[in-house]
């Protein structure tokens, strides 16, 4: 299993390709492929590569599939005795995004097609192993 750790929006994300995340809102449109160089750390078959503070050569590719809002969160202030109340809302503006490839130095560790094509396999070799234990 192939795994990257992102920075993206001031926050960090653990991301393998052919899942999406909720991130930060980014200035691309739908269908808009992205591709994020900020990468500290990356896994591939038990070889951990960690950067100071940076990977340098990794690349994580996506695909943004929407721009959304989060969810609603109030912020109510109140002074007791001092007849005074704020209430506020906010709503974060969040960025939908599917993680196609984590690359390191220019050559593909994983992909999107590479893992659904392994989780096939997998689910493959499991029927069998149930069917010969029947």
């Amino acid at each position: 299993m192939t795994y990257a750790i992102i920075e993206t929006g001031g926050k960090q994300l653990r991301v393998e390709p052919g899942r999406f995340y909720d991130i930060e809102l980014l200035s691309a449109q739908p269908d808009e492929k992205v591709s994020i160089e900020s990468v500290l750390l990356v896994q591939h078959n038990g070889e951990v590569t960690i950067g100071q503070p940076l990977v340098t050569g990794a690349k994580v590719e996506g695909t943004v599939m929407r721009q959304l809002r989060g969810r609603k969160v109030l912020v109510y202030k109140m002074k007791p005795k001092k007849k005074t109340r704020k209430k506020r809302g906010h709503r974060q503006e969040i960025t939908r995004l599917m993680i196609n490839s984590i690359s390191l130095n220019g050559s593909v560790l994983a992909s999107e097609a590479e893992t659904s094509v392994s989780s096939e396999a997998t689910e493959a070799t499991t029927e069998v192993a149930q069917e010969s234990a029947e």
